[in-house]
């Protein structure tokens, strides 16, 4: 296989990723807003499985930065990847400082928002063509 081939179907894959672990985010987002709503107005026991679930897809922004450098995507998808990233960290953060905690469901909203526009535009024909316009 030609190295140029070889980087071709590298980036192809790639992208693929990146599109997967979007939209893996968007629902991620969504369950862990669904946990928290189970602890308001449920049961104060479903704190628990919002605290850790968070654990399960805190790593996902990262991988997205990643891959989305590996499969050359539009630097304003790398921007938005690592914005996610902020948000993500600013969630952290505003969970376990009292005096800002009313920005925590705030910046969900924004994460929700953000992974969204994101996932959608992962999806988009023009990011699976080949150089020259050509699709895959």
């Amino acid at each position: 296989m030609s190295r140029e081939r070889y980087r071709n179907k590298m980036m192809y894959l790639s992208r693929w990723m990146f599109m997967i672990l979007a939209w893996g985010l968007v629902v991620s987002v969504v369950v862990q807003t669904f946990w928290a709503g189970m602890a308001i107005f449920k049961n104060p026991v479903y704190w628990k499985n919002h605290m850790m679930f968070v654990h399960f897809f805190e790593i996902v922004p990262i991988l997205m930065l990643i891959v989305a450098f590996t499969g050359r995507l539009p630097k304003k998808l790398c921007w938005q990847s690592a914005g996610l990233l902020g948000l993500l960290f600013m969630q952290y953060f505003t969970a376990n400082l009292k005096s800002v905690g009313a920005f925590h469901p705030v910046i969900a909203l924004g994460l929700f928002w953000l992974s969204w526009n994101v996932a959608r535009l992962s999806g988009t024909s023009h990011l699976f063509m080949e150089q020259g316009g050509k699709e895959k």
